[in-house]
C-alpha cells in the first residue's frame, strides 16, 4: 500500500466525495503508466453463476479521490463479482492468489463445513501466494449474503462482493426487477497506518468534538446551569459524547457499488415497476443510516432470512448486515441516501428511469450526543443503577463467559405449574473478574433490554424537525422471521453471558476484558440449544458476527423474533439470542468493525 499518510484537514461538514469517474484504472502494470490511463467501467460488478466458479485475487490500481493507490480486487473488479448461486447445489469455487502475500475468502452468513469457512488460523492456513484453494460446499439456504477477505485489512482495500442464493424453485418474484446496493468505505491511507494512529490517539479522526459554539447552543436550549452540568458530567467521566465512529469522512470515502458520491451510481427501472434492493453493508468500519426520501421501503429479508414485511422510512445497519427491501418509485428519479452514523459523510446513488437523472441529495443530519441511556442503560433504576465505578470493583472471581446460569434464573411458577428457569434470559448482570484492569474503562450495572430503540442520531427525528411526521425507523423489535425459519423451538439447555468491553483511550477491544490473544475458546456441543447473552459495556455500537451458525434473536421475555447472522448491540444494551451449532470445528466470533476485531474483540468458538 502507499505510504502517503498526511491527514487531511477538513471542516466537519465536509468530506471526500471523490471523483465522478473514480474507481479501478484500466489494466496498467505500474503507477507511472496508470497516471495517464483511462478508467474501466465503474459501479457495476460482473455476475458469475453455475456450480463451478473461478476467482483470481490480485493487486489493482484505483483512483477514487485524485490519488492513485493500490487496492485488492477479485477478477479485476471492485466490488468483486456478484455470485448468483442456487439453493441445493454443491458449488466448487477455485480461488487463485496472484498477490505476494497470503489471502483468504470468508462466505459471510453461509452455513457450511468449518474447513470451508475461510478464516486463517481457525478454518485453514489461508491461501499462499501463487496457490489455488478449492472451496466446495452445499447451499442449504437462500437469500442475500456476501463474501470478503478475512486476512489483515484486505477487505478494507476492496476485497468484497455480493452473494445471492436463489430459491431452488426459481428467483424471488416479489418485485419486477432488482438491484444490489453494496455500501463500503475506502481510504487512500494504508489501513495499518490508520490503525496505528487510533492506537496512539483514539479520537484522531473525530471532527465532531464538543465546541464552544455547541455550548452556546446548549445554553439556548437548556439554560446555562443545565448546559454547564452537561459539559461537567462528560469531562468528569473523561468520555467523549460524540464517540460514534472510530474512522470518519476525514479519511474515508463512502462508496455505493464502488462508486463515489460524486459518481452517483444509478440503478434503472421502468415507470410503474416495483424494485427489490439487496442492501449489503460491506464497509470495514462504518454504520450507515439508509433512506430514500419520499419513498417507503418494505423490508422483506434480514441477513438473508425472510421476515414478515414491515414498512419503514429508514434503517441503520452495520458492517456485515444485509437487508432486502422493496420500493415502488413514484418519480423519474429518487436518491438512495446512506449517511454515516457519525454524520461525517455519505454514500449516495439514484434510482432512475434513465441514465443522467438525479434527485435532490439531503444534507447530513446534525450530530447528536450520546444520551444517558447509552452510558447508564436502564434509567428506571435511578441513582442506584447505571455505570459501574471502576476503582475497587469486586467481581468475586466469577467468570461470566463460562458460567452455567441454569440454576440462577428463578422464574416464578405460572398457574401452579413450574416454569423452566431457562425459558427466558437472565436479567442478573454478572461481570467477569477479567473485566477489571486497564483494558476496560466502563462497566454497565443496569443495562437496557429494550429492542425498540433506533439508536443515537435516529431518535425522535420528527419531533426534532429532521423528518416528516410519522417517519418510521426500523428497529430489532420490528423484525419477525417468516413461518418455518425459526424451526428449533427447544428451551435452551444452558446460558452463557459475555460482555463487550473496551478502553477507548488505549484503543483496546475485547470480550470480558480479554483480548483474543489471551482468550480461551468458547465451547459448544453439536446440536445443543444454547442461549448467549451479550452485554455491551462500551459506548459504541458493535455489529457482532458469529460464524457457522444462526443467531436467533429473542426478547427479554424469551420471545423469538428473527434469525440473524450479525446482530448490532447498542451501548449499555443487553441482548440475547439462541443458537444451535450444527457443524463441528473451530469458528470465529467477532465484532465486524475491522479495527475492533483486530484490536481484540474476537473469540474462537469450538464446537465438538
Amino acid at each position: 500500500m502507499s505510504k502517503h499518510f498526511e491527514l487531511p484537514r477538513l471542516n466537519r461538514r465536509r468530506f471526500v466525495q471523490g471523483l465522478a469517474a473514480g474507481g479501478i484504472l484500466a489494466g496498467m502494470p505500474s503507477l507511472g503508466r496508470a497516471a495517464s490511463a483511462g478508467h474501466t467501467q465503474h459501479g457495476t460488478a460482473p455476475v458469475l453463476s453455475g456450480k463451478t466458479i473461478d476467482l483470481v485475487i490480485d493487486e489493482t490500481l484505483v483512483n477514487f479521490t485524485g490519488n492513485i493507490r493500490r487496492a485488492t480486487s477479485i477478477n479485476g473488479s471492485i466490488p468483486a463479482p456478484t455470485l448468483r448461486l442456487r439453493e441445493g447445489d454443491t458449488v466448487t469455487i477455485r480461488v487463485t492468489n496472484r498477490m505476494s502475500v497470503p489471502t483468504s475468502i470468508h462466505w459471510h452468513g453461509i452455513i457450511l463445513p468449518h474447513d470451508m469457512d475461510g478464516v486463517p488460523g481457525l478454518s485453514y492456513r489461508g491461501i499462499a501466494p501463487g496457490e489455488t484453494f478449492v472451496y466446495r460446499f452445499p447451499l442449504q439456504q437462500t437469500g442475500t449474503y456476501w463474501y470478503h477477505s478475512h486476512t489483515g485489512f484486505q477487505e478494507m482495500t476492496g476485497m468484497y462482493g455480493a452473494l445471492i442464493v436463489e430459491p431452488r424453485d426459481g428467483a424471488n418474484t416479489e418485485a419486477d426487477r432488482a438491484h444490489i446496493i453494496q455500501l463500503s468505505d475506502w481510504t487512500d491511507d494504508d489501513p495499518m497506518a490508520v490503525f496505528a494512529r487510533l492506537k496512539t490517539q483514539a479520537d484522531v479522526y473525530n471532527y465532531n468534538q464538543p465546541t464552544m459554539a455547541g455550548f452556546f447552543d446548549d445554553i439556548s436550549a437548556l439554560g446555562f446551569t443545565s448546559a454547564l452540568q452537561k459539559r461537567r458530567m462528560w469531562n468528569h467521566m473523561r468520555m467523549n459524547p460524540t464517540d460514534l465512529a472510530d474512522v470518519s469522512g476525514s479519511v474515508l470515502t463512502y462508496l455505493m457499488n464502488g462508486t463515489t458520491p460524486a459518481g452517483n451510481w444509478t440503478g434503472l427501472f421502468k415507470r410503474g415497476e416495483s424494485v427489490r434492493l439487496h442492501f449489503i453493508n460491506a464497509a470495514s468500519n462504518s454504520f450507515y443510516d439508509v433512506r430514500i426520501p419520499g419513498l417507503k421501503m418494505t423490508v422483506v429479508e434480514a441477513d438473508g432470512q425472510a421476515v414478515e414485511p414491515v414498512s419503514v422510512d429508514e434503517f441503520r445497519f452495520g458492517p456485515g448486515e444485509t437487508y432486502d427491501v422493496i420500493v415502488k418509485p413514484s418519480d423519474d428519479a429518487h436518491t438512495i441516501f446512506a449517511q454515516s452514523m457519525d454524520r461525517s459523510g455519505y454514500a449516495r446513488g439514484t434510482l432512475a428511469v434513465q441514465q443522467g437523472l438525479s434527485a435532490p441529495v439531503p444534507d447530513t443530519d446534525p450530530v447528536d450526543w450520546l444520551g444517558m441511556q447509552d452510558m447508564m442503560g436502564n434509567m428506571q433504576h435511578g441513582a442506584h443503577g447505571g455505570m459501574h465505578d471502576m476503582p475497587g470493583m469486586d467481581h468475586s472471581q466469577m467468570d461470566a463467559s463460562h458460567m452455567d446460569h441454569a440454576q440462577m434464573n428463578h422464574t416464578e411458577p405460572m398457574n401452579g405449574m413450574p416454569v423452566n428457569p431457562l425459558a427466558r434470559p437472565s436479567q442478573t448482570v454478572r461481570h467477569a473478574s477479567t473485566e477489571t484492569g486497564g483494558k476496560v474503562d466502563m462497566l454497565v450495572d443496569t443495562p437496557r433490554t429494550n429492542l425498540d430503540d433506533p439508536g443515537v442520531g435516529l431518535r425522535a427525528l420528527s419531533q426534532k424537525g429532521r423528518r416528516p411526521a410519522g417517519h418510521k425507523v426500523l428497529t430489532h423489535s420490528d423484525l419477525r422471521s417468516r413461518q418455518g425459519v425459526l424451526d428449533d423451538k427447544r428451551v435452551p439447555g444452558r446460558e452463557m453471558e459475555l460482555h463487550l468491553t473496551g478502553n477507548m483511550e488505549r484503543y483496546s477491544w475485547s470480550f470480558d476484558g480479554v483480548e483474543f490473544g489471551d482468550s480461551t475458546p468458547v465451547a459448544m456441543k453439536r446440536g445443543e440449544r444454547v442461549r448467549i447473552i451479550l452485554q455491551n459495556d462500551t459506548m459504541m455500537t458493535h455489529p457482532m458476527h458469529l460464524h457457522g451458525m444462526w443467531s436467533d434473536l429473542e426478547t427479554s421475555t424469551g420471545e423469538l423474533l428473527a434469525r440473524r447472522h450479525t446482530i448490532q448491540v447498542q451501548p449499555a444494551q443487553r441482548i440475547s439470542f439462541l443458537t444451535t451449532p450444527e457443524e463441528v470445528g473451530r469458528w470465529a466470533w467477532h465484532c465486524h468493525l475491522a479495527f475492533h476485531m483486530d484490536a481484540g474483540m474476537f473469540r474462537e468458538v469450538a464446537v465438538v
